[in-house]
């Protein structure tokens, strides 16, 4: 690569600020050109910390012409009108963390666009990238701990403010969407896309009016059993465990290592 990519924000959420603006203005391959907001205000107090341009309206980042791929931190009501919007326009896509919309179909027309005009569409789930998931892979496939017969994970977090996005159906706040993903994506990870539900179940806390926790039982084709919890009303857990016939493996601060974070992965004797 020649010169860096360069990358314009779609909102000022706490996620990018906190996590995503540090990586791409510390990444060779990165550069941030640009952070939009709905005011010019918070567009400018972002970007003055990392060095690039403040835009007001989602729209008119899209009109830049040094921005070549989009990283979207909005509500994930949001996510498919403004992937759409960016991929129209000739730019690389990076979803956030969250699923663009809670539907199927809806996610393969966004596929079928973005493959229609040769971009790339990704679902920003970060934590499968770490090298420690491959680490936990690879001593699973040299038997470390034995055949694979299970695996369990846990992400769960304190409740957020009462005036939090995601306890608003309307902007697909909830549970499952925000934390529920991390453990089912770590399932999918270590035992491939064939899994069967079983059972799961979702609740909602007093007075709210999205689902506050939940928990499922899934299998492969071969019987190998996934259990999943998830929760943002819960003290916090992020974690994951792979069961073998000889051993355990266990992976914690699993889905959000800090920069800092050293990994351990104990390996059974």
């Amino acid at each position: 690569m020649s010169r860096p990519v360069g990358i314009g924000v779609i909102g000022c959420a706490d996620i990018a600020v906190r996590r995503m603006l540090p990586a791409f203005a510390t990444g060779p391959e990165t550069e941030v050109v640009a952070v939009a907001s709905r005011t010019l205000g918070k567009a400018e107090r972002v970007a003055e910390r990392f060095g690039c341009r403040a835009v007001q309206g989602y729209a008119a980042l899209l009109e830049l012409e040094k921005v070549q791929a989009v990283y979207i931190p909005l509500p994930a009501a949001l996510h498919a009108e403004w992937v759409r919007k960016a991929a129209l326009r000739g730019q690389s896509t990076c979803w956030p963390r969250n699923p663009s919309r809670p539907t199927p179909l809806r996610t393969e027309q966004l596929l079928k666009l973005a493959r229609y005009r040769g971009l790339a569409l990704m679902e920003n789930v970060m934590f499968v990238h770490h090298s420690r998931h491959e680490a936990v892979r690879r001593l699973v496939d040299e038997g470390a701990i034995g055949e694979l017969r299970g695996l369990q994970s846990a992400f769960t977090i304190p409740a957020p403010a009462d005036d939090d996005i995601r306890y608003a159906p309307e902007l697909g706040g909830g549970a499952l969407p925000d934390v529920g993903v991390y453990p089912l994506r770590a399932a999918l990870h270590f035992l491939g896309p064939g899994l069967e539900v079983v059972g799961a179940h979702l609740a909602s806390g007093p007075g709210r009016h999205v689902e506050t926790s939940g928990a499922a039982l899934l299998r492969t084709p071969a019987g190998v059993t996934a259990q999943v919890i998830f929760g943002m009303e819960h003290t916090y857990r992020s974690t994951y465990y792979l069961l073998g016939g000889d051993g355990r493996l266990t992976v914690e601060r699993a889905f959000t290592p800090s920069a800092d974070f050293i990994p351990v992965i104990p390996v059974p004797p």
